[in-house]
């Protein structure tokens, strides 16, 4: 487990170098709908480490990019839209942001850079220490995923490089709760008043007991499998026939990806199919027994406060960029002068 001192420096060096230039659950409905609290509602999550001791953070980036279509061929013209892995996701140039990168330094093409730019969110595990609505099916297994958006990773990023946190929220003894707490604004959720809770907390026997039961996930496994070269081509037809204004083809992609709530990332097995859930890792086979041991030398765990400070929300992690205030034109104008403009610069 990375130390709270290695996490902040790699914050850091990610900021500098910034400056300077279908969500799958295995089956086992771990993943936690924090996003059905109803306003004025709050969760409390207990986070923790990512069970691969290489990972520095106890999160993973998640990149995907939503591709709409004007219907399914031979079946509607209603949009849908299909999501599909970003490669930068694998540390790979992604064909899609190469493609509409330049874009975004002609105004007119701004809009359509940013509706088909990369789409970021995070992936966290955890306990729910106190869910804020009643869910309907709570699973055996009490250490559950979260998909946590930039909003909401700002405010917990913002606080691990605050140097009055003096330890790890994850540390079973001296880690501290999270309070997501939904309100609207502007007719959207939203959870910029969330922060972690003012006192430490230890965990419980019932924690420790489901760590030592079920262990720390990998959490990359859970992330979109990496595309192979058969479906990155059809990502790459796919985006084409997207800023055509054509139709889904389910026949030419439909093996490899489908419309929001059609299927999984991929449903040929043959070709790099959905993964099942992650064993259990050896490294964390003592976890929970180390911890009871520092537990029985911890002081008992106070009751945590409810007065939470504010924060800020961040705005979206897309590209900055002035709205185009030119007149609206269709994607097939826009693509042919794209065309034009890479053929006059090879000239």
């Amino acid at each position: 487990m990375a130390s709270l001192d290695e996490i902040r420096a790699k914050l850091l060096a990610q900021q500098t170098k910034a400056d300077g230039g279908g969500q799958r659950t295995g089956g086992d409905n771990a993943m936690y709908p924090f996003w059905n609290t109803p306003e004025g509602g709050s969760s409390l999550l207990r986070f923790l480490p990512d069970g691969d001791p290489s990972n520095t953070f106890f999160w993973v980036e998640r990149l995907v990019i939503k591709l709409p279509f004007q219907g399914v061929k031979g079946e509607h013209d209603r949009e849908v839209l299909v999501q599909v892995p970003c490669m930068e996701m694998y540390g790979e140039t992604c064909p899609v942001l190469a493609e509409t990168r330049p874009w975004w330094k002609d105004e007119s093409l701004q809009p359509l850079a940013r509706k088909y730019w990369k789409k970021k969110s995070y992936l966290f595990q955890g306990f729910v220490v106190q869910s804020g609505f009643e869910e309907k099916e709570v699973p055996e297994n009490k250490i559950r995923r979260f998909m946590i958006n930039p909003s909401i990773f700002e405010i917990i990023k913002g606080s691990l490089m605050n140097p009055e946190m003096e330890d790890l929220p994850t540390d079973f003894i001296a880690g501290r709760d999270f309070k997501l707490v939904k309100t609207t604004k502007g007719g959207f959720a939203n959870y910029s008043t969330s922060n972690w809770s003012f006192k430490t907390r230890a965990l419980n026997d019932v924690e420790l007991g489901a760590i030592d039961a079920h262990q720390l996930s990998d959490l990359k496994d859970f992330l979109p499998p990496k595309p192979n070269a058969e479906q990155l081509e059809a990502i790459k037809e796919m985006f084409q026939a997207s800023v055509n204004d054509e139709a889904y083809d389910p026949a030419r992609w439909g093996q490899f990806y489908k419309p929001a709530g059609g299927g999984s990332w991929n449903t040929n097995n043959s070709t790099g199919g959905t993964t099942s859930a992650p064993a259990a890792r050896q490294d964390n086979s003592n976890a929970a027994a180390d911890a009871m041991s520092r537990l029985q030398a911890a002081r008992a765990p106070v009751a945590e406060s409810a007065i939470l400070a504010p924060a800020v929300e961040t705005a979206p992690t897309a590209p900055t960029a002035a709205p185009s205030t030119g007149g609206s034109q269709s994607a097939a104008d826009i693509l042919r002068r794209i065309k034009e403009k890479q053929a006059n610069s090879g000239q």
